[in-house]
């Protein structure tokens, strides 16, 4: 049976830490930046946990994270 491929998107968007949890990056953060506030850019760095309820999609698409 052939490798399974890896969501290339899936692998530029998501990392997936050892304990099987998957770091995203927040949305909103790209252009039009000037309207938003300087608090709300500012929470917007780093990174968060995805949605339990999108946990087994994840996993599915990068197969061996």
């Amino acid at each position: 049976m052939p490798k399974m491929k890896t969501k290339r998107g899936a692998a530029k968007r998501f990392k997936v830490r050892p304990g099987g949890s998957v770091r995203r990056s927040y949305a909103f953060k790209r252009h039009i930046l000037t309207k938003k506030t300087t608090k709300l850019k500012r929470h917007l760095r780093g990174t968060t946990e995805i949605h339990f309820s999108d946990i087994a999609s994840v996993h599915a698409m990068l197969p061996y994270a």
